[in-house]
Protein backbone atom coordinates (compact mmCIF):
# COMPACT_ATOMS: atom_id res chain seq x y z
CA UNK A 1 0.00 0.00 0.00
CA UNK A 2 1.20 3.56 -1.17
CA UNK A 3 1.17 7.10 -0.74
CA UNK A 4 1.09 9.42 -2.83
CA UNK A 5 3.40 13.07 -2.91
CA UNK A 6 2.09 15.85 -4.24
CA UNK A 7 2.94 19.35 -4.77
CA UNK A 8 1.73 22.29 -2.87
CA UNK A 9 -1.49 24.06 -4.16
CA UNK A 10 -1.59 27.75 -4.07
CA UNK A 11 -3.10 30.34 -3.88
CA UNK A 12 -5.97 28.58 -2.06
CA UNK A 13 -8.97 29.66 -4.40
CA UNK A 14 -11.26 32.19 -2.81
CA UNK A 15 -14.13 29.60 -3.16
CA UNK A 16 -12.20 26.53 -1.65
CA UNK A 17 -11.81 28.98 1.80
CA UNK A 18 -15.56 28.22 2.43
CA UNK A 19 -15.36 24.52 2.48
CA UNK A 20 -16.54 23.24 5.59
CA UNK A 21 -13.45 22.11 7.91
CA UNK A 22 -13.02 21.63 11.68
CA UNK A 23 -9.75 21.71 13.15
CA UNK A 24 -10.02 18.63 16.00
CA UNK A 25 -7.45 19.88 18.89
CA UNK A 26 -7.37 17.42 21.94
CA UNK A 27 -6.10 19.63 25.09
CA UNK A 28 -4.40 18.04 28.02
CA UNK A 29 -3.31 20.86 30.53
CA UNK A 30 -2.68 23.20 27.29
CA UNK A 31 -3.49 26.42 29.00
CA UNK A 32 -0.07 28.30 27.82
CA UNK A 33 -0.28 26.81 24.63
CA UNK A 34 -3.86 27.22 23.28
CA UNK A 35 -4.73 31.10 22.97
CA UNK A 36 -1.99 31.69 20.80
CA UNK A 37 -3.11 28.41 18.63
CA UNK A 38 -6.70 29.46 18.17
CA UNK A 39 -5.37 33.20 17.96
CA UNK A 40 -3.22 31.67 14.68
CA UNK A 41 -6.36 29.58 13.13
CA UNK A 42 -8.55 32.33 13.66
CA UNK A 43 -6.50 34.40 11.57
CA UNK A 44 -6.47 32.08 8.35
CA UNK A 45 -8.08 33.31 5.47
CA UNK A 46 -10.60 30.51 5.37
CA UNK A 47 -14.20 31.29 5.92
CA UNK A 48 -15.43 28.04 6.65
CA UNK A 49 -12.85 27.24 9.08
CA UNK A 50 -14.01 26.03 12.76
CA UNK A 51 -12.15 24.86 16.17
CA UNK A 52 -13.17 22.25 17.55
CA UNK A 53 -11.38 21.86 21.21
CA UNK A 54 -11.41 18.21 22.76
CA UNK A 55 -10.52 18.73 26.64
CA UNK A 56 -10.13 15.57 28.69
CA UNK A 57 -10.87 17.74 31.85
CA UNK A 58 -7.41 19.76 32.17
CA UNK A 59 -6.11 20.61 35.40
CA UNK A 60 -4.71 23.66 34.51
CA UNK A 61 -8.08 25.43 33.41
CA UNK A 62 -7.45 24.84 29.81
CA UNK A 63 -11.09 23.75 29.30
CA UNK A 64 -11.88 27.27 30.75
CA UNK A 65 -9.54 28.76 28.86
CA UNK A 66 -11.01 27.22 25.56
CA UNK A 67 -14.88 28.77 26.69
CA UNK A 68 -13.62 31.79 26.89
CA UNK A 69 -12.16 32.06 23.77
CA UNK A 70 -15.41 30.81 22.17
CA UNK A 71 -16.91 33.98 23.31
CA UNK A 72 -14.17 36.19 21.64
CA UNK A 73 -14.20 34.24 18.36
CA UNK A 74 -17.52 33.40 17.84
CA UNK A 75 -20.73 35.72 16.65
CA UNK A 76 -24.47 35.28 17.19
CA UNK A 77 -24.72 34.36 13.93
CA UNK A 78 -21.36 32.67 12.76
CA UNK A 79 -19.92 29.60 15.62
CA UNK A 80 -16.21 29.81 14.54
CA UNK A 81 -15.22 27.46 18.01
CA UNK A 82 -16.69 24.93 20.52
CA UNK A 83 -15.16 23.00 23.32
CA UNK A 84 -16.34 19.45 23.59
CA UNK A 85 -15.59 18.58 27.28
CA UNK A 86 -14.30 14.76 28.50
CA UNK A 87 -14.99 14.07 31.97
CA UNK A 88 -11.47 12.27 32.17
CA UNK A 89 -7.78 11.67 30.01
CA UNK A 90 -8.90 8.78 27.74
CA UNK A 91 -6.03 9.10 25.66
CA UNK A 92 -4.96 11.25 22.39
CA UNK A 93 -6.73 8.37 19.92
CA UNK A 94 -10.18 8.70 21.93
CA UNK A 95 -10.31 12.17 22.34
CA UNK A 96 -9.41 12.64 18.25
CA UNK A 97 -12.12 10.09 17.61
CA UNK A 98 -14.86 11.81 19.81
CA UNK A 99 -14.03 15.09 18.13
CA UNK A 100 -13.95 13.88 14.62
CA UNK A 101 -16.83 12.67 14.93
CA UNK A 102 -18.85 15.30 16.29
CA UNK A 103 -17.02 17.35 13.27
CA UNK A 104 -18.79 14.82 11.30
CA UNK A 105 -21.86 14.66 12.52
CA UNK A 106 -21.96 18.55 12.77
CA UNK A 107 -21.24 18.58 9.13
CA UNK A 108 -17.79 19.08 8.37
CA UNK A 109 -16.64 18.83 4.41
CA UNK A 110 -13.08 18.10 5.70
CA UNK A 111 -11.54 17.13 9.33
CA UNK A 112 -8.17 18.19 10.05
CA UNK A 113 -6.44 16.61 13.59
CA UNK A 114 -3.83 19.12 14.92
CA UNK A 115 -1.92 19.25 18.24
CA UNK A 116 -2.19 22.16 20.59
CA UNK A 117 1.30 22.34 21.50
CA UNK A 118 2.28 24.70 18.65
CA UNK A 119 4.19 21.73 16.41
CA UNK A 120 1.73 21.87 13.76
CA UNK A 121 2.54 24.44 11.43
CA UNK A 122 -0.88 26.57 10.86
CA UNK A 123 0.62 28.22 7.78
CA UNK A 124 0.43 25.18 6.02
CA UNK A 125 -3.32 23.84 6.55
CA UNK A 126 -4.30 26.38 3.62
CA UNK A 127 -2.11 24.34 1.56
CA UNK A 128 -3.32 20.72 2.96
CA UNK A 129 -6.88 21.72 2.29
CA UNK A 130 -5.95 23.36 -1.22
CA UNK A 131 -4.21 19.73 -1.91
CA UNK A 132 -7.41 17.81 -0.68
CA UNK A 133 -9.67 19.89 -3.12
CA UNK A 134 -7.53 19.87 -5.84
CA UNK A 135 -6.63 15.95 -6.58
CA UNK A 136 -9.67 14.33 -4.50
CA UNK A 137 -7.11 12.93 -2.25
CA UNK A 138 -9.47 11.30 0.91
CA UNK A 139 -6.23 12.14 3.26
CA UNK A 140 -3.69 14.35 3.39
CA UNK A 141 -1.12 13.91 5.51
CA UNK A 142 1.39 16.91 7.12
CA UNK A 143 4.76 14.87 6.45
CA UNK A 144 7.94 15.41 8.09
CA UNK A 145 9.82 12.94 6.03
CA UNK A 146 8.97 13.39 2.10
CA UNK A 147 11.34 15.93 0.76
CA UNK A 148 10.94 20.00 1.79
CA UNK A 149 9.86 18.39 5.43
CA UNK A 150 12.01 18.64 8.75
CA UNK A 151 12.09 18.65 12.49
CA UNK A 152 13.09 20.77 15.22
CA UNK A 153 16.66 21.79 15.59
CA UNK A 154 15.77 21.85 19.25
CA UNK A 155 15.56 18.03 19.22
CA UNK A 156 18.03 15.72 20.01
CA UNK A 157 19.99 13.31 17.97
CA UNK A 158 18.43 10.55 19.77
CA UNK A 159 14.71 11.56 19.74
CA UNK A 160 15.12 12.42 15.50
CA UNK A 161 16.22 9.12 14.99
CA UNK A 162 13.51 7.04 17.44
CA UNK A 163 11.00 9.05 15.48
CA UNK A 164 12.35 7.79 11.96
CA UNK A 165 13.05 4.42 13.46
CA UNK A 166 8.95 4.28 14.72
CA UNK A 167 7.80 5.20 10.79
CA UNK A 168 9.88 2.87 9.26
CA UNK A 169 8.88 0.19 11.79
CA UNK A 170 4.87 0.65 11.59
CA UNK A 171 5.59 1.25 7.68
CA UNK A 172 7.53 -1.95 7.36
CA UNK A 173 5.33 -4.08 9.50
CA UNK A 174 2.06 -2.89 7.95
CA UNK A 175 3.53 -2.63 4.08
CA UNK A 176 2.78 0.93 3.55
CA UNK A 177 4.96 3.58 1.57
CA UNK A 178 3.63 6.10 3.90
CA UNK A 179 6.69 8.18 5.12
CA UNK A 180 5.25 9.72 7.85
CA UNK A 181 2.64 6.95 9.28
CA UNK A 182 2.93 8.30 13.22
CA UNK A 183 2.51 11.87 12.42
CA UNK A 184 -0.61 13.60 14.01
CA UNK A 185 -1.02 16.68 10.97
CA UNK A 186 -3.75 14.83 8.77
CA UNK A 187 -6.44 16.04 6.45
CA UNK A 188 -9.64 13.64 6.47
CA UNK A 189 -12.67 14.03 4.25
CA UNK A 190 -15.49 13.29 6.35
CA UNK A 191 -16.41 10.68 3.48
CA UNK A 192 -13.50 8.53 4.73
CA UNK A 193 -14.52 8.82 8.29
CA UNK A 194 -17.68 7.30 8.06
CA UNK A 195 -16.24 4.71 6.11
CA UNK A 196 -13.30 3.84 8.30
CA UNK A 197 -16.17 3.63 11.53
CA UNK A 198 -14.52 5.73 14.28
CA UNK A 199 -16.38 3.55 17.01
CA UNK A 200 -14.33 0.31 16.29
CA UNK A 201 -11.20 2.50 16.16
CA UNK A 202 -8.98 0.37 18.99
CA UNK A 203 -5.64 2.54 19.49
CA UNK A 204 -6.11 4.67 22.96
CA UNK A 205 -2.94 6.60 22.19
CA UNK A 206 -0.75 7.80 19.51
CA UNK A 207 -0.93 4.65 17.55
CA UNK A 208 -4.13 6.07 16.79
CA UNK A 209 -2.28 7.92 13.93
CA UNK A 210 -1.09 4.76 12.41
CA UNK A 211 -4.38 2.56 13.19
CA UNK A 212 -6.33 5.44 11.01
CA UNK A 213 -4.04 5.59 8.27
CA UNK A 214 -3.68 2.15 7.74
CA UNK A 215 -7.29 1.46 8.04
CA UNK A 216 -7.72 4.24 4.94
CA UNK A 217 -5.24 2.59 3.02
CA UNK A 218 -6.55 -0.66 3.34
CA UNK A 219 -9.92 0.53 2.21
CA UNK A 220 -9.32 1.83 -0.77
CA UNK A 221 -8.53 5.53 -0.24
CA UNK A 222 -5.93 8.02 -1.42
CA UNK A 223 -3.13 9.11 0.82
CA UNK A 224 -1.22 12.54 -0.06
CA UNK A 225 1.73 13.73 1.71
CA UNK A 226 2.65 17.01 2.31
CA UNK A 227 5.96 18.11 3.19
CA UNK A 228 6.06 20.27 6.43
CA UNK A 229 8.46 21.68 9.28
CA UNK A 230 7.87 19.91 12.63
CA UNK A 231 8.79 22.39 15.71
CA UNK A 232 9.29 21.34 19.25
CA UNK A 233 6.16 22.40 21.40
CA UNK A 234 5.91 25.89 22.11
CA UNK A 235 5.33 25.01 26.49
CA UNK A 236 4.49 22.10 28.89
CA UNK A 237 5.33 18.83 28.86
CA UNK A 238 4.75 15.54 26.37
CA UNK A 239 2.14 13.20 27.27
CA UNK A 240 4.12 10.21 25.94
CA UNK A 241 3.99 7.94 28.70
CA UNK A 242 5.61 3.89 28.92
CA UNK A 243 1.91 2.59 28.25
CA UNK A 244 1.55 4.65 25.40
CA UNK A 245 4.90 3.19 24.10
CA UNK A 246 3.91 -0.10 24.65
CA UNK A 247 0.86 0.40 22.71
CA UNK A 248 2.60 1.90 19.71
CA UNK A 249 4.86 -0.86 19.79
CA UNK A 250 2.25 -4.08 19.91
CA UNK A 251 -0.48 -1.79 17.35
CA UNK A 252 1.11 -2.55 14.08
CA UNK A 253 1.38 -6.09 14.82
CA UNK A 254 -2.32 -6.23 16.23
CA UNK A 255 -3.25 -4.62 12.69
CA UNK A 256 -1.32 -7.24 10.37
CA UNK A 257 -3.07 -9.91 12.26
CA UNK A 258 -6.79 -8.70 12.13
CA UNK A 259 -6.16 -8.15 8.07
CA UNK A 260 -4.29 -11.77 8.07
CA UNK A 261 -7.47 -12.99 9.64
CA UNK A 262 -9.97 -11.19 7.33
CA UNK A 263 -8.09 -12.22 4.55
CA UNK A 264 -8.44 -16.00 5.80
CA UNK A 265 -12.38 -15.23 6.21
CA UNK A 266 -12.70 -13.91 2.73
CA UNK A 267 -10.88 -16.56 0.87
CA UNK A 268 -12.96 -19.77 2.61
Amino acid sequence: MSANRTPAVAPLPPEWGRTATTVVMPTYNEADNLPAMAEALMSLPLEGLRLLVVDDNSPDGTGKIAEDLTERFNAPDRARMAVLHRTAKDGLGRAYAAGMARAVDEGAVYVLQMDADGSHPVGKVPELLGVALATGADVVVGSRYVPGGSLSAAWAAHRKLLSRWANAYASTILGTRVRDITGGFNLWSAGALRAIDLDTVDSAGYSFQVEMKYRALRAGHTVVEVPIHFEDRTAGESKMNLSVQLESVAMPWRLRARAARAAGDRAR
